[in-house]
């Protein structure tokens, strides 16, 4: 009687970096493209990259268009935050030091088949990693929220289910070889957030419901962006076998 055989089949593996600090706002989203373009050309295999921002203001290429943008610019400026027109579409998104931005970067030979698949996957793979921690997280768009999406990550207040707060915005770039997939999590201080979307949004004449934007702790007091970082890795475990990787070898350190 012969042996029997089983076959295995190989699980991916998944390197992530906890970038130390910020390399600038501007920076820190060049690097990201930095990033999938060492992907792309086989230098660079399936990584995270995990860092807590700068205060920025997203924009994405239709706000740059509008009549309002350069008084947007000017507003964001004033509340401290830096204005960028970022790649991806969307509308402006705003996020800082109370947030946690997640680089997924992966090579690919046929990158755009799953690219609308990606965006419902790693949308229930972040809300899981938040319901970890212990938020009522869901995926969808809600009523009135900034940059809306299909698959944004909102949390709702256990004592008031009608009130749902957007917290996770995704985006993702999809180039010949490779794709990346960037998320932002709100996790603290959600006050400065309100204010410059408030006067971004009023500028740029978009309607939006300022109570739809929020932080995590907002929901959960004690939450900080070390534990849905923590929380994070967990829960990509389940995608793949994650490795530790040295930030500084990124930047040829």
């Amino acid at each position: 009687m012969g042996a029997a055989t089983t076959e295995v089949s190989e699980r991916r593996q998944l390197t992530a970096y906890r970038q130390p600090k910020s390399l600038g706002a501007a920076e820190d989203l060049d690097f990201a493209l930095e990033l999938l373009k060492r992907a792309r050309s086989g230098q660079l295999g399936p990584s995270l990259r995990l860092y807590r921002p700068k205060p920025t203001v997203a924009f994405g290429q239709r706000d740059a268009n509008l009549p309002g943008f350069g008084a947007a610019e000017e507003a964001c400026r004033e509340l401290g935050f830096e204005p960028l027109v970022r790649k991806a579409g969307g509308r402006a998104a705003a996020y800082h030091e109370g947030s946690l931005v997640i680089d997924h970067v992966e090579p690919h030979p046929d990158a755009i088949v799953r690219a609308k698949a990606r965006f419902s996957e790693f949308g229930d793979l972040l809300a899981g990693a938040l319901r970890s921690v212990g938020v009522h997280a869901a995926v969808g768009e809600i009523p009135g929220e900034y940059c809306p999406g299909e698959f944004s990550v909102h949390g709702e207040d256990p004592d008031f289910p009608s009130h749902r707060i957007k917290l996770i915005g995704t985006a993702q770039r999809v180039v010949s070889g490779g794709w990346l997939f960037s998320s932002v999590i709100v996790v603290e201080n959600s006050q400065p957030i309100r204010d410059v979307l408030t006067a971004s949004y009023a500028a740029l004449g978009l309607d939006w419901d300022p109570a739809t934007a929020g932080a995590a702790n907002d929901l959960l007091p004690h939450l900080d962006v070390k534990t849905v970082e923590d929380a994070v890795i967990e829960a990509y475990r389940g995608y793949a076998d994650v490795l530790d990787g040295d930030f500084p070898t990124l930047l040829g350190q």
